[in-house]
């Protein structure tokens, strides 16, 4: 029995294994066209490994493109969606979760009601509400409409979160002297760090990945984000410069990978944080 049980982990690791290398075939697919000096993405000679190896395709993403600017760009709207959002959305849910008071339920349903449409559906709302307050084509705007959009889905996330964590916990609390304050800054909030920082990611790569809104509300290149800048490399040329294409796509997702990396070990341990010993 306890073969067999090995025979099936390697199976298993070795069934992931192979799912992982699928899932890096378009990566190393725009790995190669990035370093490819020639741009013959759709022609019968491509192939995988490139003939003409260069790092010229990065260098004129970051040196002859704005890159660096829609960067700055998105790294503002993205850690001021972030910030703004988990501070509404956290006690928000610790409220929902722990408090019972009149109209809760519909508050919720709500939300979820809110949540269900495709954001797009509410651009021309939306752009009918900024545009006396003077905030289209300017941050501000953009960011009131991803928090608009992330708060609620931080709000259930953590909601659900909060609903894992014993009430044992907070009461043993109350019995120690702690006050309200106390209670959620000393107990509540570090058992609920996990969720907080997957939250955080979740809304920080949304907004990141975003065009639709960006496109829409944003005008002029020095303003745009890295999405909408992506789109702009293509959508000015009659003929597509597919390798500065490939390297800026490459580039644009280092940042969230670097993020998602730091942050992993709390992926796993949200739901084992709360737990009370028996």
């Amino acid at each position: 029995m306890n073969y067999r049980k090995k025979i099936s982990l390697v199976f298993l690791n070795l069934f992931f294994i192979l799912i992982c290398l699928l899932c890096l075939i378009p990566i190393l697919y725009a790995l190669g066209v990035s370093l490819n000096s020639r741009n013959d993405l759709l022609s019968s000679s491509f192939s995988f490994i490139p003939k003409d190896f260069t790092f010229q395709n990065y260098r004129a993403v970051l040196f002859e493109k704005p890159f660096l600017l829609w960067l700055k760009n998105s790294l503002i709207l993205s850690f001021s969606t972030v910030v703004i959002a988990i501070a509404v959305a956290v006690p928000g849910a610790y409220a929902l979760s722990r408090k019972r008071f009149p109209g809760r339920k519909p508050i919720l349903n709500l939300l979820i009601l809110l949540n269900a449409f495709p954001s797009i559906l509410s651009m021309f709302a939306v752009y009918r509400i900024l545009k006396p307050m003077g905030l289209v084509n300017n941050f501000t705007g953009l960011v009131l409409i991803y928090i608009g959009t992330m708060a609620i889905f931080g709000l259930w996330n953590m909601k659900g979160y909060f609903d894992t964590i014993p009430l044992e916990i907070e009461e043993a609390g109350k019995i120690d002297g702690a006050d309200d304050f106390r209670l959620i800054r000393d107990i509540v909030l570090p058992l609920a760090r996990p969720s907080i920082i997957v939250t955080a990611v979740m809304i920080l790569i949304y907004v990141w990945n975003e065009y639709i809104f960006a496109v829409t509300f944003i005008t002029g290149s020095e303003k745009y984000t890295l999405a909408a800048g992506l789109y702009a490399l293509q959508a000015t040329d009659y003929t597509r410069n597919w390798p500065i294409f490939s390297a800026a796509s490459l580039l644009v997702s280092i940042p969230v990978l670097i993020i998602f990396f730091c942050v992993q070990r709390y992926m796993t341990s949200g739901l084992t944080a709360g737990g009370v010993k028996g």
